[in-house]
C-alpha cells in the first residue's frame, strides 16, 4: 500500500516546481542511497557543484533572484561562504545588478592569505545587513561560521538564502534534534531564511509524475521524511 503524504495537499509554488524539474535536468537532483554528512542513508542527493556552466549558473541565480524577490527580505550586501556559497554568490550579485539593484559582494577563504592583501575576507567591505547565500544547510556550521566572520567585521548577518531546504532534523554531539538547521538558524540564530525549494516542494514534484520512476522515488523519499523530517515552523 502506497504510504500518503500530508503535504501534497498544500498549494503548489510554481518557482519551486520549476526549480526541481531544473535541478533534475542538470542531474543536481538524483535519487538513489546517498550517505549524509549525518550518516544517514538518503534516497536522494543535492549536489550544486553541479550547476557546472554558464547557462546552468545564469539559471540558478534568476531562481535565487526571484525567490529573494518575492521572499520580501531586505539586505545590503551578499556574502559566499567557501567554498560553494562563492560561486553562488557571485552569480547572484551579478543577476540582481542585472535586474538594477547592485549590490556589494564578499567571500571568505578557508586558509588566511599571508601575502598581497592578506587576511581571510576578499571583495567589499562587509557592512550593514549582510545576505548569505548557499546551496543547502544541513546542520548549520556554515551558518554559523559565517554569522561570526560577519560580526567580527563590524557587520549585521541578517539573512540566508539557500537552494534546497531538506526539511529534515538536524545533529547535535552526534544525536538527532527535533528541529532542522533552518528552524536553528531562524528560531535560534534569529536569521531570516528563505530557500527555492524545499523536500516537501519535490514530493510534490514526483507525485506528478515527474521522471520516469516517480512513483518510485516517492515512497523511498517519503519514509525517509516520515523517519527523519521535520514539522515546517
Amino acid at each position: 500500500m502506497s504510504i500518503q503524504d500530508p503535504t501534497l495537499a498544500a498549494p503548489r509554488d510554481a518557482l519551486a516546481q520549476e526549480f526541481v524539474a531544473f535541478a533534475l535536468e542538470c542531474g543536481v537532483l538524483r535519487f538513489g542511497e546517498f550517505k549524509t554528512k549525518a550518516g544517514r542513508m538518503s534516497p536522494y542527493f543535492f549536489n550544486a557543484g553541479l550547476f557546472d556552466d554558464g547557462q546552468r549558473l545564469l539559471r540558478l541565480a534568476e531562481f535565487y533572484a526571484q525567490r529573494l524577490l518575492q521572499s520580501g527580505i531586505e539586505f545590503d550586501m551578499v556574502f559566499g561562504p567557501a567554498y560553494k556559497g562563492i560561486p553562488l554568490g557571485a552569480a547572484l550579485a551579478v543577476e540582481l545588478a542585472r535586474r538594477g539593484r547592485n549590490v556589494p559582494f564578499a567571500y571568505n577563504r578557508k586558509e588566511a592569505k599571508d601575502h598581497g592583501e592578506g587576511g581571510t575576507l576578499v571583495g567589499a567591505p562587509l557592512k550593514g545587513r549582510v545576505l548569505i547565500v548557499d546551496d543547502v544547510m544541513s546542520a548549520g556550521t556554515a551558518a554559523r561560521e559565517s554569522i561570526a566572520i560577519i560580526q567580527a567585521a563590524g557587520a549585521t548577518p541578517h539573512a540566508v538564502c539557500i537552494a534546497l531546504d531538506r526539511q529534515e532534523m538536524a545533529t547535535e554531539n552526534g544525536k538527532d534534534v527535533p528541529y532542522s538547521a533552518v528552524q536553528y538558524v531562524r528560531n535560534t540564530l534569529g536569521l531570516q531564511v528563505c530557500a527555492i525549494a524545499k523536500l516537501s516542494d519535490l514530493m510534490q514534484y514526483l507525485s506528478s509524475g515527474g521522471t520516469s520512476t516517480a512513483a518510485l522515488d516517492r515512497e523511498r523519499v517519503l519514509v525517509y521524511r516520515q523517519r527523519y523530517g521535520v514539522e515546517e515552523g
